[in-house]
C-alpha cells in the first residue's frame, strides 16, 4: 500500500479492501526489490529468521510443539 491508495473499510463484514487495480499491483510487484536485512547476527537476526507471523502465534518457530499454546490447544492447559 502507498500513500494516496484508496481503501474501503466495511466494519459489519469485517473486511478491508485495497482499491488498486490488479495491473497496478502487478507493476509494483515487478518493480519491488527487497531491502538488505538490517541485522547480520544477534537477537535481531534470530528474530528475523525465526519469529512467526501473528496468525501463527508470534512465537519462535523452533519452539513449536514444545508446549501447548492457545493456537494449538483451545481446550486450555492440561492438568495430568
Amino acid at each position: 500500500m502507498r500513500d494516496g491508495d484508496e481503501i474501503e473499510l466495511d466494519v459489519p463484514r469485517r473486511t478491508l479492501t485495497l482499491r488498486v487495480s490488479d495491473a497496478e499491483l502487478a507493476r509494483r510487484r515487478a518493480a519491488w526489490t527487497p531491502r538488505e536485512p538490517h541485522y547480520a547476527r544477534g537477537y535481531g537476526k534470530l528474530f528475523l529468521d525465526h519469529v512467526l507471523q501473528a496468525n501463527e502465534g508470534v512465537d519462535f518457530d523452533f519452539l513449536r510443539g514444545k508446549t501447548p499454546t492457545r493456537f494449538e490447544d483451545s481446550a486450555g492447559p492440561s492438568h495430568s
